[in-house]
């Protein structure tokens, strides 16, 4: 099965269109984790990696799938990147889809290594070994198809995806995105048109490609537009809850039968235990509890507009 059909069967198991963004801070870290683990920074991935495993143990049931951001691990060196290795490792244990947000770009053989790195498999003398178990990565589209094209043959290969990036959810994404070209289409407006025509030959069977499009919720108008132009490429759709995206917005982004889009929330998900509707409800080690009952509610209230 391919890495569409598989997110896409895990979406219809647990009825929630969600995927939540691992991105630990140490500020948002609870105080029960920062209080056991304050010695160095060993400790301190020690502690991330508990705190993403008690997330996911809380939330594996209901949320389909995961994606750890690798910028919050990486700013930890070694011992971050084990850390985002391992919470990958346990989300998959867990069932759950892991989408890596990583963002690669470049050409080559340097596009091939961060492909064999994420998706494929790197060549250790006679052997071909992974390092990372993970479904889908983020990519960066801005080098053309010669910065695209080792990943697809990954995503055909080993049965793996890519989302990239063609309508960010940031304030400044207009600045490069939305500037009109000799054609009158937007640049925003091209990429969706060559991520359309790359993703043909990944077309599963639920009428999607494993090549997806990350579409940001900020942007309702043109998430309207860009499920017209690509009507078989599924959005991973960030901004949700924080960035200020609303579920009647991202609806969107969705086809008639409730596909099409995956939604992304991070901060509102992790630290929902602070929030105004929850600080009340759940003490700082429940946490995780607080994380699944914003989970319900945040699935609740996306399947109330898609229906």
């Amino acid at each position: 099965m391919n890495a569409i059909d598989r997110l896409i069967e895990k979406i219809k198991e647990t009825n929630n269109p969600t995927v939540i963004g691992l991105d630990p801070r140490y500020d948002m870290l609870p105080n029960c984790i920062k209080e056991k683990y304050t010695k160095d920074e060993k400790s301190i991935c020690e502690g991330i990696l508990e705190y993403n495993k008690s997330i996911i143990d809380e939330v594996y049931d209901i949320i389909p799938a995961v994606k750890p951001q690798i910028a919050f691990y990486e700013m930890f060196g070694e011992k971050g990147i084990y850390v985002f290795k391992e919470t990958c490792k346990y989300a998959k244990e867990k069932g759950m889809i892991v989408i890596s947000d990583i963002k690669r770009g470049d050409i080559g053989s340097t596009a091939q290594g961060y492909s064999n790195a994420y998706l494929g498999k790197t060549n250790i003398g006679k052997e071909e070994k992974s390092f990372f178990d993970i479904d889908f990565c983020t990519v960066n589209p801005y080098l053309g198809i010669d910065g695209i094209k080792p990943f697809i043959e990954d995503c055909k290969k080993y049965e793996k995806g890519i989302f990239i990036l063609v309508k960010t959810s940031n304030p400044s994404s207009g600045e490069l995105q939305d500037l009109k070209l000799e054609s009158g289409q937007t640049v925003y407006e091209k990429v969706a048109n060559l991520v359309d025509d790359w993703g043909k030959e990944l077309i599963g069977k639920n009428e999607y490609s494993s090549i997806g499009a990350v579409v940001g919720a900020t942007y309702p108008e043109q998430l309207k537009e860009l499920r017209k132009i690509m009507p078989n490429t599924y959005f991973l759709i960030p901004g949700y809850g924080a960035q200020g995206g609303k579920a009647q917005d991202i609806a969107l982004g969705f086809d008639n039968k409730g596909l099409g889009g995956i939604v992304n929330a991070s901060r509102s998900l992790m630290c929902a235990y602070k929030s105004e509707i929850w600080k009340d409800k759940f003490k700082d080690e429940e946490y995780a509890k607080a994380t699944r009952a914003e989970a319900i509610r945040m699935r609740d209230e996306l399947n109330s507009f898609l229906k």
